[in-house]
């Protein structure tokens, strides 16, 4: 059954003010251009202004700047791209699972499970394991042992987890989510490498999201530290013992080398890479595919994208980078000059 609410409701458990018709009854959440009657859609873009005038959805959430645009009935609130992300989540809720655990699934000796989790078919459970309240571990999860698993998480169909780690409280965690496996340590010995072992863990906080495929090493020594609330998305690479401070977000195929401790409230743009045992600082943006390569002390923004160009453009630029360096020192050399003539010039006059 399709949940419906009116938009007196919705500002009832989601705050807001209501302008127009109260009444008007919402099912789902659609783009203005798509919208229908039984929809609510949402502007945040000034770009969109004129879908605003064309939409044919039900109700629109709009930000206090644009509350008289449309006479369409309406939510007002300070963020309305924030606020539409509550009623979609008000109108799609995640699926309930029934508690108990799957006479297909494997549970190891001394596993503690919460009467209100749910283990699905095929999952495995190591020995000692803690699972919390109201937990999920989807078909064909693995948990390694000594594992401790909090409340409220959901872990999607073949999510592994290696022994020791320690998951906080809500954590989401998609399909092939890899936590704990061991960072890339190796040690040259006689003209062989020789693997060094990863004795630490990988410990992550309350109310983290982490995208498919996503893998979080284990640390070599010292623990890898995701904090609360931080939010990654698909395909990232975090090394051994890197830390990741509370609510940072990381867009999709981001690498982060060891060692490297990134700050609060960061935002990381997709494929960015950061190498090791760098300081970044809290509230820093970094834009997608730019490399950072020494640490960043100080909040803003910050990118390293060389523009794209033709080819043969982008050749002959690429040749010149290879020479700025000659090019720096030449220019230094004539404004030298230039600075002793101009001497010359003021002491004969």
């Amino acid at each position: 059954m399709v949940a419906s609410y009116t938009l007196t409701e919705i500002c009832a458990q989601l705050g807001g003010r209501v302008l127009g018709d109260g009444a008007v009854c919402i099912s789902q959440i659609s783009t203005l251009e798509h919208a229908n009657s039984a929809q609510i859609s949402f502007l945040t873009n000034s770009k969109y202004h004129a879908q605003l005038v064309t939409t044919l959805a039900g109700a629109v959430i709009l930000g206090e700047a644009d509350a008289d645009a449309t006479d369409l009935p309406r939510i007002i609130s300070a963020n309305p791209y924030a606020y539409f992300a509550k009623v979609s989540a008000l109108l799609n809720p995640v699926p309930e699972v029934k508690p108990g655990v799957h006479p297909c699934a494997v549970i190891g000796e001394g596993a503690v499970i919460d009467p209100t989790a749910s283990v699905l078919a095929t999952a495995v459970i190591g020995t000692r394991v803690v699972i919390g309240a109201h937990t999920v571990i989807g078909e064909g999860c693995s948990i390694g042992d000594n594992v401790q698993i909090g409340s409220g998480v959901r872990l999607y169909p073949r999510v592994v987890i290696y022994h020791d780690c320690v998951i906080g409280d809500n954590l989401i965690a998609h399909s092939g989510v890899v936590i704990g496996a061991d960072g890339f340590g190796i040690a040259m010995d006689e003209g062989r490498w020789i693997k060094i072992p990863q004795i630490g863990r990988v410990v992550i906080g309350n109310d983290v999201e982490i995208g498919a495929n996503t893998t979080i090493d284990r640390g070599a020594l010292d623990d890898t530290v995701i904090e609360d609330g931080v939010k990654l998305d698909n395909q990232i690479q975090i090394a051994h013992n890197v830390r990741i401070g509370a609510h940072t977000a990381i867009a999709g195929c981001v690498g982060i080398a060891g060692s490297t401790t990134i700050g609060k409230y960061c935002q990381i743009g997709g494929s960015a890479g950061i190498l090791g045992h760098l300081k970044i600082a809290d509230r820093v943006v970094i834009s997608s595919f730019t490399l950072i390569g020494k640490s960043i002390r100080e909040a803003g923004s910050y990118a390293g994208i060389f523009p794209f160009s033709k080819t043969d453009e982008w050749k002959k630029s690429a040749v010149h980078l290879r020479h700025l360096d000659e090019m720096s020192k030449k220019i230094k050399v004539l404004e030298q000059k230039m600075s002793n003539q101009e001497n010359l010039k003021g002491s004969a006059e």
